[in-house]
């Protein structure tokens, strides 16, 4: 049996438990991805809660009737709901303007020079290359834009449909699209994104461009392909798993408020965020270390042949 039909035989979540040992073995690969992760989140946060915060000095909870919002009511506070982000919304719009290619550009750059070195980690042979990172950055960040406005444009029709401006909401239908449209775009996401996830192997790898990469991404083969769409769907089950794990953890200690105090809610609900972050970018650093190996697999001797000079 040769070696890429022995490859063809391994199923692409098998090999990834033992890449989660050696990950966990190697504590500081995942610290370089919290470092550079956290690098943009801490600053975009506080800017976005500054944000926040002029836009409800503009515009209060009281004026926007959220302060009196009824819980008891779901029906009501669907049209209460709705009602102030028709006021919030100009608002939001005018500051997304600015907000958005600021972040971006931040991001770009950020995650470039982070994942390079992350990249350089899990394999040292290969040669840093941050522009090309940033390139794939940047079209990464596209194709997850272009997938956050259908999934918007998708929940805004549910809405529109379901809790109309007069008349009764109808939240069933509502949770029902919201529900199914999410997880369309979700899965969708895991579906489209393979090529863009495994280019910046190739072009620290195969010493090749941004777009060269991406080129040869979509011609790796049907069995790569299948590998990685299935490692994609899996890290997305598993995210979506983590999510659920926090909100249980954020939600447990709730029936013990009145003895723990609000307080104490508040450091457990930190805890369990910085528990979801934690987590998700060790699972990141997973990935990364599996596509490693995958290239390793089913593209490492072919791309060695291909870059030996000509006798």
């Amino acid at each position: 049996m040769s070696h890429f039909q022995a490859a063809e035989k391994v199923r692409g979540t098998q090999s990834m438990v033992g890449h989660m040992g050696w990950v966990f073995d190697r504590p500081w690969l995942t610290a370089r991805e919290v470092a550079w992760r956290w690098l943009f989140g801490i600053p975009m946060l506080a800017l976005c809660g500054a944000q926040v915060v002029r836009i409800l000095d503009r515009v209060s909870l009281e004026s926007s009737g959220l302060a009196s919002l009824n819980p008891q009511n779901p029906w009501q506070a669907a049209g209460q709901i709705a009602h102030a982000w028709a006021m919030y919304r100009p608002l939001v719009g005018a500051t997304a303007r600015w907000l958005v290619p600021v972040a971006a550009l931040a991001w770009i750059v950020i995650s470039g020079v982070g994942r390079s070195v992350v990249w350089r980690c899990l394999e040292p042979s290969a040669r840093m290359r941050v522009f090309s990172m940033m390139v794939l950055q940047a079209l990464w960040l596209v194709l997850l834009g272009c997938m956050l406005w259908g999934w918007y444009q998708s929940i805004a029709w549910v809405g529109a449909s379901d809790i109309p401006a007069t008349g009764e909401p109808d939240l069933v239908g509502f949770a029902m699209g919201f529900i199914f449209f999410s997880l369309g775009f979700f899965t969708a996401w895991a579906l489209v994104s393979w090529p863009l996830t495994i280019a910046p192997v190739v072009t620290l790898m195969e010493v090749c461009g941004p777009v060269q990469a991406v080129w040869r991404s979509l011609r790796i083969g049907k069995t790569f392909i299948g590998k990685l769409i299935e490692v994609n769907l899996v890290m997305g089950i598993v995210t979506l798993a983590l999510i659920v794990l926090s909100m249980v953890l954020s939600a447990a200690p709730l029936p013990f408020s009145d003895e723990l105090g609000p307080g104490a809610l508040h450091v457990l609900w930190v805890l369990a965020t910085v528990f979801y972050f934690l987590a998700s970018d060790y699972f990141q650093v997973v990935r990364l270390k599996g596509f490693v190996e995958f290239w390793k697999r089913f593209r490492g001797s072919e791309a060695a042949t291909s870059l030996q000079p000509a006798r």
